[in-house]
């Protein structure tokens, strides 16, 4: 069952994972809220394409319009809402709304927590169902001090676990960042790391050794995996032929668009489409 509160433009709710948590996210209107799950281990979780076997409890922080799918067995909660209700002032910029952990080059943000740090952020999603009840006049700013606990919570744990314990390593993480959002804003507009490097003011091989500096992640990397996650996104959620998708991506070329698929996905588009749909039904089970 979902809760969901509006406060003028800014929106928060939550829901309790049960079999039918697809059929209430699967709505357009949820499509652009950002999204943190927290998932009890036992089950199978997938974001955009990628698959988790959760040996552990874990959150996992969605942007809008990413796609996601839970076991029908998950137990835990989801909390949504709009970026009117939460986007913290720019010097808070590790834990604001495009974060660290909704602003990532290197991988879809997924915190594993072992059994101490689980019970911990329980009691915080505790927290914010029961200020639910409260019906207070300050419940628009409890809960999102809760929310704003979880997020900050939630950034240590990444950065202990990728190691990002010094000055250096801190602005290097915010370097990417950044790139991560030019790579959001403009991934089918511009396909080369020379565009990006233009709007980073620095050399496109200043960009690939920054980028690679703590990961074999390259920048075309980076931009080319945004382009196809996106394609795939559209292949499988839209009846939008090949050809418009590739115009959609910026590219004029149809045929220069599926060679670019097929090398980077070892499928062509068609083909993916096909096999995602005998897959997964030809009912689509996702939600977003």
């Amino acid at each position: 069952m979902g809760h969901f509160k509006q406060f003028a433009f800014k929106k928060f709710g939550y829901a309790d994972f049960s079999p039918t948590i697809g059929n209430l996210f699967s709505q357009p209107d949820f499509s652009g809220f950002v999204k943190i799950a927290f998932v009890k281990a036992g089950v199978k979780a997938v974001i955009d394409f990628k698959e988790y076997q959760l040996l552990q409890d874990a959150l996992f922080f969605i942007n809008g319009g990413q796609y996601y799918q839970f076991d029908e067995t998950s137990t835990g909660t989801i909390l949504y809402y709009n970026r009117d209700f939460y986007c913290v002032a720019l010097h808070d910029a590790e834990v604001a709304c495009d974060g660290i952990l909704f602003n990532n080059v290197y991988d879809i943000p997924v915190i594993l927590m072992d059994e101490k740090t689980s019970a911990e952020m329980e009691s915080i999603f505790k927290e914010i169902k029961t200020e639910w009840q409260e019906e207070e006049s300050s419940m628009e700013e409890m809960l999102r001090i809760l929310l704003k606990r979880i997020i900050i919570k939630s950034t240590r744990i990444w950065k202990k676990d990728h190691r990002v314990t010094t000055d250096e390593a801190r602005q290097e993480v915010e370097f990417s960042r950044t790139f991560s959002q030019l790579v959001a804003l403009h991934y089918s507009k511009h396909h080369t790391v020379a565009a990006y490097a233009d709007l980073l003011h620095i050399t496109p091989k200043a960009l690939n050794k920054r980028i690679t500096r703590y990961s074999d992640t390259t920048p075309n990397d980076i931009i080319k995996n945004r382009i196809i996650l996106e394609a795939k996104r559209l292949l499988v959620h839209t009846s939008l032929s090949v050809k418009e998708i590739g115009y959609k991506l910026g590219y004029d070329d149809p045929s220069y668009f599926v060679r670019l698929f097929t090398n980077q996905a070892d499928n062509s588009p068609q083909s993916f489409r096909m096999q995602y749909q005998r897959e997964s039904g030809i009912e689509n089970q996702e939600s977003r």
